[in-house]
């Protein structure tokens, strides 16, 4: 079984020490990834710190031209590295699978490669004329997370790099051999030092926040390390952009036609198996359509094939971790103990794999565990609520605020609801339509600093004023 090896300074690294890969749908070994060292993680950020100059020092022009080949190497190496998030994510190639997260790669490569951060002229009279420039901070750390964890990783390292930055990968310990195999084939079109990973356990990612030439760190992860990171790297004063939990709320108001939103309300909520922090994680249905969209939901999610990714005609995954099966598990128990109603699924699948099926909660409120708590996974608890303003008061409740939803034939209506959530992003008549020229990112203790778009350039820059005196 084959050794996968992180790059440093445009060479591969070949690990002292490795772990087990395996596959969340069959339980067998796939790989063995590298286990970094400290050595190793404080060679990755020198590296990247000796190349930095000569990066930004570039014409822009040549810059773009760099990141567009690595759009070409995306596209080249679809069909690969898609087959690696499949055996190592879990998610199914076709539909809204692994050719799709690679499809998003591509366009997430793109569109920075088009942007641009010009010089503003932010003041200027008779005497004087102030100009507000952009600088890359230096390095970045990235820290990419295990549900999508190539694209996330280009969301990353597309826009740190554009800028002038030189970037230095961790990715999950769960999803590092596709996430390893992409970088490499990226290095190939550039120099040496630009782009670097280093791989394992938490503890080399801190080691990453803790290194004092690391400018910026990137994370998408959970709220419990974030604290972490943000503990790590006060030290340093250190700049972060944080995309952590969210429990998006959606809201369905009393004029929908639940037929017309089902399969919007359902993707929104079971993405990638409901591994996706800005999914639906608990529905708030006005009383007078509280059944009839339950059971559009649960029609659907018993017609939705779930099985091995890599089977055709599959568009539902495992569960990606032991860990994360466990919690769902446990939560849907909680209920279940509470007297929750299971409309569907709310048992294991007997075999290998840590399949779960889609499962359906009616009957909870407020302040039970599988309302109050991120499941990131299968599960959908659908609370009834009578008055709007009870469903307002309900979305804002938790510290969660990443995303939200609001469904209503009455967009007028419905935009009005949507001002009043605390939540980064709150879709109408959707759920979880991120875009790469759209800014995204949290609010509350969903995390700080946002991507995509200039904004998301603009995060991995540092501003220079300069001031000149006409007279």
């Amino acid at each position: 079984m084959k050794t996968y090896n992180t790059i440093i300074g445009g060479k591969q690294i070949i690990p002292t020490n490795t772990f087990e890969v395996k596959n969340p749908a069959t339980e067998d070994l796939i790989g063995y990834a590298p286990i970094s060292t400290k050595l190793e993680v404080a060679e990755a950020v020198e590296a990247a710190k000796k190349a930095q100059p000569a990066w930004a020092a570039m014409a822009d022009e040549e810059r773009k031209g760099y990141i567009m080949k690595i759009a070409e190497v995306l596209t080249d190496n679809t069909e690969e590295l898609a087959t690696w998030i499949t055996k190592e994510q879990g998610k199914p190639l076709g539909g809204p699978g692994s050719m799709f997260e690679m499809q998003a790669c591509v366009g997430w490569t793109q569109v920075p490669a088009s942007l641009d951060l010009p010089v503003e002229v932010v003041f200027e009279d008779d005497t004087r004329r102030d100009e507000l420039h952009r600088k890359p901070i230096g390095v970045v750390g990235a820290i990419a997370p295990w549900n999508w964890p190539l694209m996330i990783a280009i969301w990353q390292i597309i826009p740190a790099l554009r800028v002038g930055n030189t970037v230095v990968l961790k990715p999950s310990e769960y999803t590092t051999i596709g996430t390893l195999e992409m970088v490499r084939m990226i290095n190939e079109v550039l120099p040496a030092g630009v782009l670097n990973t280093v791989s394992g356990t938490g503890e080399i990612g801190a080691e990453l926040v803790a290194n004092k030439d690391v400018g910026k760190i990137m994370f998408t992860g959970s709220n419990s390390t974030g604290e972490k990171i943000i503990k790590g790297s006060a030290g340093n004063m250190t700049r972060l952009t944080l995309e952590l939990g969210g429990n998006d709320a959606a809201i369905v108001m009393e004029d929908v036609n639940p037929e017309a939103i089902a399969e919007g309300l359902f993707w929104g909520a079971f993405l990638n198996m409901g591994q996706t922090c800005a999914c639906a994680k608990r529905l708030y249905v006005h009383e007078s359509k509280y059944e009839a969209v339950i059971s559009v939901l649960s029609d659907l999610a018993e017609k939705m094939p779930m099985g091995n990714g890599m089977d055709e005609g599959v568009v539902l995954g495992p569960i990606q971790n032991k860990m994360q099966y466990d919690k769902v598990v446990d939560l849907v128990e909680d209920a279940k103990a509470n007297n929750a109603r299971i409309v569907c699924g709310g048992k294991a699948k007997e075999g290998k794999g840590f399949f779960y099926p889609i499962t359906i909660i009616a009957d909870v409120e407020d302040g039970t565990r599988i309302v109050d708590e991120e499941q990131f996974g299968p599960v959908l608890p659908i609370i009834k609520y009578s008055n709007i303003e009870d469903a307002i008061k309900s979305a804002n409740r938790l510290e969660a605020g990443l995303g939200a939803s609001v469904w209503s034939a009455n967009v007028e209506e419905a935009k009005k609801v949507a001002s009043r959530i605390e939540a980064g992003t709150i879709w109408v008549n959707q759920h979880g339509a991120v875009h790469p020229m759209v800014p995204f990112g949290g609010v509350k203790s969903s995390g700080y600093g946002v991507e995509f778009g200039v904004d998301g350039l603009k995060s991995v820059t540092q501003s220079q004023v300069i001031s000149v005196n006409k007279a």
